[in-house]
């Protein structure tokens, strides 16, 4: 496990919203069709800044985890009837932005409602005198903050963060939290304040744009304040139901929030999770003028970044102890959402990884999916052991026809415990392992890659090679043990194929890489990631035991805890944990012949912020539906924490898009 300093190129950290909540028996929950003729995720949309000024400018966001067509998609204002317009894509990508210029004016005491092509309404926002000048826009999230107005310039085709303003009213803290559309239509609001709010003039309006709003205080029973933390709930004299919309409006006119919902999406529930802040979703239980129960239904709400995390159980073992994660720091910037599933369950036994190094069942840390097999998921622990897992009832398990319990792996020769972090499968199958140190002279670096068979028998493995880097690293070397766990975190075999197709310049030679300059190397780079700064050292790890260093790849990271090729997308992947905000960078071969990032994305929103140091995703074999397997290792195996179901588990299981 890492030990995260706070000195000069130390690393940064951030935690990450989460729910716990209950999912299906696959682990990941499909979110419901929308109504026929309607695109698939349109209920993800949302408005996401507007300006009423000279240029009508509008932004649409898709808080979903997939792209949305938007071609025909048309707009109204609250003096003409719905007209077509020019978004600058007719697909929305997930987690991305959308704009286009009004075809009709919008001014003041406005309103602007989004269509699809067949007529259903997507979101509406309105707004009072100048609220719109020169911006209004959702903050405190994209998709899912309060329309306040603008103090800065507009940030049309990126977050809305720049230029929004601290929490402002009281009122700008009471949300939506939970709506039934089964014949006894309830609404209920949260106050997320400290203070209690008063909301006997809020209004609320449903999608049927002939209806007026109506007040709170009209509703029966008649509510005029929410306490601090808590829930108004009361009926909705509109009527609501299948694909329909709930806005609730300030005594102005402005949206504060709104809430879409697809067929059956709010029958019996539509809610949040967690209370007044997570992105909706369909609940099986209502939990009217309490807190969400979130359990059971699925993510087909509206909103669309919902999501469940659960599985687990089971009581900790004797000695099983969870630890908490160290190193927090921010999300850098520009960083986008998870592309894959919102859900993601608990993928191992309680406290499945105890060994006799490592009792207290932690430190799981590299991943790596067998490239031929999509079946097998291999896992290192960094008390030196390893294990070859399949599923079973759904749940990641030591294969127990190669070894029920892991087998200790050694350093060449047979000695020592090496501190193994990083794990990849080689182009000749074989398992391919860094360490940074001996953790029997934990304060000295011992940064290598060891060649093993996975075919090999016996209790223990040894490699059959082993390349020692450490004399490149003296910054490691101090004498302290926390310097000299900075080293090889990670490691991912990057095939020759991919680097010659895509015309990667050797930094030896400067000119197109040539795999014949290396005769003894394989089919094939490793690029290993350093804790220490988030650089990527590459090496051609020779059949005689020597290596060539082909130069460095800086990732954009303060930190790498995880290294892989994806042969799906064609990128390396760089992984950091809490240390850069849960975040993975996709890399590919720039137009200068340069290995350079292309995307960052974070974690799904219900993940733990622990110190999740493995990440893998399965190869295109594994590909159903357009999504295959992504697979988290948390070091510590602290979940959300103690008492809860994640508590002592180290393996989360989601999805990514093929």
């Amino acid at each position: 496990m890492p030990i995260h300093h706070t000195r000069a190129g130390a690393v940064l950290a951030c935690a990450a919203a989460l729910t716990l909540s209950g999912l299906t028996a696959t682990g990941v929950l499909a979110a419901q069709p929308a109504a026929a003729a309607t695109p698939a995720g349109y209920q993800n949309v949302r408005i996401n800044e507007v300006t009423s000024s000279n240029t009508d400018t509008v932004e649409l966001y898709n808080a979903g985890s997939a792209p949305v067509s938007i071609s025909g998609w048309k707009m109204s204002d609250d003096s003409f009837s719905q007209q077509a317009f020019s978004p600058s894509s007719t697909t929305l990508p997930a987690g991305g932005f959308v704009t286009f210029d009004s075809p009709k004016g919008l001014g003041d005491a406005d309103k602007l409602v989004i269509y699809t092509a067949d007529g259903t309404v997507v979101d509406r926002v309105e707004w009072a005198t100048g609220a719109a000048k020169p911006a209004m826009a959702r903050c405190g999230g994209d998709g899912t903050g309060a329309w306040v107005t603008k103090t800065a310039s507009t940030t049309f085709g990126g977050p809305n963060t720049a230029g929004c303003p601290a929490p402002g009213t009281a009122a700008s803290r009471v949300r939506i939290n939970e709506v039934t559309s089964n014949g006894a239509d309830t609404v209920e609001l949260y106050n997320g304040g400290t203070s209690a709010v008063s909301i006997g003039s809020l209004r609320y309006v449903d999608a049927d744009t002939g209806h007026s709003p109506v007040t709170v205080s009209s509703s029966s029973p008649s509510t005029t304040t929410i306490p601090a933390g808590g829930y108004a709930t009361f009926a909705s004299g509109l009527g609501l139901g299948d694909n329909d919309s709930l806005l609730l409006l300030d005594a102005g006119g402005t949206t504060i929030d709104s809430v879409t919902w697809a067929t059956d999406g709010a029958k019996p529930s539509d809610e949040r999770c967690a209370d007044g802040t997570g992105w909706f979703r369909t609940s099986t239980t209502a939990t009217l003028g309490g807190a969400n129960s979130c359990a059971g239904g699925d993510a087909g709400g509206g909103g669309g970044q919902g999501g469940q995390l659960s599985g687990g159980g089971g009581a900790l073992t004797s000695g099983c102890a969870p630890e908490a994660p160290s190193g927090t720091g921010a999300t850098p910037s520009g960083v986008l959402a998870w592309p894959g599933g919102a859900d993601v369950m608990i993928a191992d036994n309680v406290c499945a990884f105890t060994t006799s190094t490592g009792p207290e069942g932690r430190d799981v840390s590299g991943l790596a999916f067998d490239p031929a097999d999509a079946s097998v998921l291999w896992a290192v622990k960094n008390k030196n052991w390893l294990f070859k897992l399949v599923k079973s009832n759904g749940k990641w398990v030591p294969d127990p026809s190669w070894s029920a319990t892991g087998r200790q792996i050694r350093f060449a020769g047979g000695s020592g415990e090496p501190d193994s972090e990083g794990l990849t499968v080689g182009g000749n199958g074989h398992l391919y392992i860094t360490s940074e140190r001996d953790n029997t002279a934990n304060t000295a670096p011992r940064d290598t890659v060891m060649e093993f068979d996975p075919a090999a028998t016996g209790p223990t493995l040894t490699p059959i090679r082993e390349w020692d880097m450490t004399a490149q690293f003296p910054q490691l070397d101090t004498g302290s043990k926390d310097d000299a766990n900075l080293g090889f975190e990670g490691v991912g075999f990057v095939p020759d194929s991919w680097l010659t197709a895509n015309g990667w310049v050797d930094p030896r030679t400067g000119a197109a890489y040539d795999p014949a300059d290396y005769p003894l190397h394989g089919s094939g780079l490793f690029f290993a990631g350093l804790e220490y700064d988030g650089t990527l050292h590459v090496y051609g790890l020779n059949s005689d035991g020597s290596f060539t260093t082909l130069g460095t790849v800086a990732t954009g990271k303060r930190s790498v805890m995880d290294v892989a090729f994806d042969a799906v997308t064609g990128r390396i992947v760089a992984t950091c944990d809490n240390t850069c905000g849960e975040t993975h960078t996709f890399l590919k071969v720039g137009a200068g012949g340069a290995i350079v990032p292309d995307v960052t994305y974070t974690n799904p929103a219900v993940m733990p912020a622990d110190n999740l140091e493995g990440f893998a995703l399965a190869p295109a074999s594994a590909c159903v539906n357009g999504s295959r397997e992504a697979v988290w290792s948390d070091d510590g195996i602290y979940g959300f924490g103690s008492g809860s179901s994640s508590y002592g588990h180290a393996l989360y299981s989601g999805t990514f898009p093929c």
